[in-house]
């Protein structure tokens, strides 16, 4: 197929290639589905908590960040071991480096749900007497 024709069929197929994608991670990477519950567990507490409209867009911005940074972390880690099946330190170096990637936005993550939610649990707990 041509690289110009417009095809709802093909666009429609990048959906399912894209859902299997994510499948694959949920069933294989432990931490892609500690970041699932995690997510949720946030978005609980983000409907709890009535945050604002700008706190929902961080939220969304940080859960998503962590995803891309997960599921990019795992499709860089399945290539070099396809690239290089035997222990090698570079390839090792790389996925250390992707692997940085998923903490680093897990911690801004981290740090952008303690900005949202920390004075609201601290407020939570003083209005009802809990500290």
């Amino acid at each position: 197929m041509s690289k110009n024709n417009f095809s709802i069929k093909d666009r429609l197929k990048s959906f399912v290639y894209a859902y299997n994608g994510l499948k694959i991670t949920w069933q294989e990477e432990h931490n892609f589905r500690i970041h699932c519950i995690a997510a949720i567990l946030v978005i609980l507490f983000s409907v709890l908590f009535q945050i604002s409209r700008l706190e929902w867009i961080a939220v969304s911005i940080s859960i998503g960040f962590v995803f891309v940074c997960e599921l990019l972390n795992t499709s860089l880690e399945n290539l070099a071991d396809f690239v290089c099946q035997e222990n090698n330190p570079k390839i090792k170096r790389v996925k250390d480096i992707a692997a940085a990637a998923v903490i680093l936005s897990s911690a801004t993550a981290l740090v952008n749900g303690l900005i949202i939610f920390l004075p609201k649990i601290v407020s939570f707990c003083a209005a009802n007497h809990i500290f």
